[in-house]
């Protein structure tokens, strides 16, 4: 075969890899989406897999059954019947590719695996859809005009749970096999030559596998406040101060935001069983910024007048510390101290 039409050795041992990453699509979760009340605080969670559903789906038909929600079983879905089939197909597809080397092949390749993807959100959306706003009408609870479809991607409010949806291991393997194809297609259309000058293989993987790295670990720490959205998980008030807002994060990866230190420190108590990780608190001078209670300066004064009395302020630098204590005649305090 011409050279010309035929992939690159970089290429195969990158296809090769993005069939192993890829087998594992079949066996390990695909989705999960995670339901989390105050009666629940550690959530109930539904795991998608290629095959079947799993985690506390007994627990969540029991609830869903009072808001006329159709009970979830696994063979309801004939996605169940045939998507370990076609996620092998595209494992013998990927590496039949990488062996013969032809470059038709990786292009066929690509769109198919691009289109089978989109199909499968198409699916996953259609689902969602249905099992939110299709409801018996004779259920015990209903909300004239409000509908239950939990979020493809992120967070949703239905009515005292918030619903979080998000790849699982599964996922993530599955969008990590399109990035190396996509790398793939690009480096052998000598794209990827024209942006990186330095055409060395070694630096070419390692954008690539820097690229999976952050694509595969999420975010651990606080995330970005709404302002006027973002409601406190222990008063239910919409934050609207922000210089006083403060965070949590548990060791499954949730944030539980609050308007004021004091209301964090509630929530904590009342919900002893709760897997915490990390507590942070905002700037008083850059609300954008969220520090860690540990490292944070934390200065207490009447003066300061926070949403619930909390009054605490968080201070990311000494300098500022200094200037609030002096002017507000406030007092330090420490993370030890609030939690006696």
């Amino acid at each position: 075969m011409n050279a010309v039409n035929k992939i690159s050795n970089l290429s195969k041992g990158l296809l090769i890899l993005a069939g192993l990453l890829f087998v594992g699509t079949i066996f390990l979760p695909f989705w999960k989406i995670d339901l989390v009340a105050p009666q629940y605080p550690e959530g109930l969670a539904l795991l998608i897999y290629a095959d079947k559903l799993a985690g506390d789906v007994e627990i969540i038909n029991g609830l869903n059954h009072y808001i006329g929600m159709a009970t979830l079983h696994t063979e309801d879905f004939v996605e169940f019947t045939i998507l370990k089939y076609i996620l092998g197909f595209f494992v013998l597809f990927i590496w039949t590719t990488a062996f013969l080397r032809r470059k038709i092949m990786l292009y066929v390749l690509f769109v198919s695996f691009l289109s089978f993807g989109l199909l499968a959100l198409a699916d996953f959306y259609r689902w969602n859809y249905n099992y939110g706003h299709n409801l018996d009408p004779t259920a015990a609870i209903i909300v004239p005009g409000m509908s239950y479809q939990p979020p493809i991607f992120g967070y949703k409010q239905l009515l005292n749970f918030g619903a979080y949806s998000m790849p699982n291991s599964g996922g993530i393997l599955f969008i990590a096999t399109g990035l190396i194809i996509l790398f793939v297609v690009l480096y052998e259309k000598k794209l990827i030559q024209k942006v990186f000058k330095k055409k060395t293989k070694v630096s070419y993987v390692i954008i690539l596998i820097t690229s999976l790295t952050l694509l595969s670990c999420g975010s651990s720490g606080p995330r970005a406040l709404k302002v006027n959205e973002d409601m406190c998980a222990y008063c239910k008030m919409t934050v609207t101060e922000p210089q006083f807002a403060t965070q949590f994060t548990t060791l499954q990866g949730r944030h539980y935001l609050f308007d004021d230190i004091a209301c964090m420190l509630a929530y904590q108590k009342d919900n002893p069983d709760l897997k915490f990780d990390k507590f942070y608190v905002s700037d008083v001078c850059d609300a954008s910024v969220f520090t860690d209670v540990e490292s944070a300066i934390l200065l207490h004064s009447d003066d300061f007048r926070s949403p619930m009395g909390g009054n605490i302020g968080g201070f990311a630098n000494q300098d500022s510390a200094t200037v609030y204590k002096v002017k507000y005649n406030a007092r330090p305090v420490t993370w030890n101290d609030l939690n006696k």
